[in-house]
């Protein structure tokens, strides 16, 4: 069953200026492994947790740095969330997280699908 659905759209060429303008910004959103993107992947990282945030309804619970995007050897994004994190999406029924990805002419976009069964 699905839960949620989220999207979001970011310009890239905005979040480049917010990164610049405040230097501690990328690691406040970002884990290790997500950092040294280009720009635009990192625009489509933050939609992809804004995505989630809305597929799940609210924000509680929910910690940037235990939201975290992948990809695979065929560059194919995915979603994993850890710690309390986890544990708040558990608690909504959540069991899976479906994610897409795009960006192209100046914007970055994310989907994201959550199924489960409702507690």
């Amino acid at each position: 069953m699905i839960i949620g659905v989220g999207v979001d759209i970011v310009d890239v060429g905005r979040f480049e200026r917010s990164l610049a303008r405040t230097p501690s910004l990328a690691a406040r959103l970002f884990v290790d492994s997500e950092l040294g993107r280009p720009v635009a992947s990192l625009a489509a990282r933050f939609a992809a947790k804004e995505a989630l945030v809305k597929a799940v309804g609210e924000a509680t619970g929910l910690s940037w740095h235990e939201i975290v995007v992948e990809s695979d050897l065929h560059r194919n994004p995915s979603i994993t969330v850890s710690g309390g994190s986890a544990d708040a999406i558990a608690a909504r029924g959540i069991t899976s997280l479906h994610l897409s990805l795009s960006h192209d002419g100046g914007m970055a976009c994310a989907f994201l699908v959550a199924e489960g069964e409702r507690p």
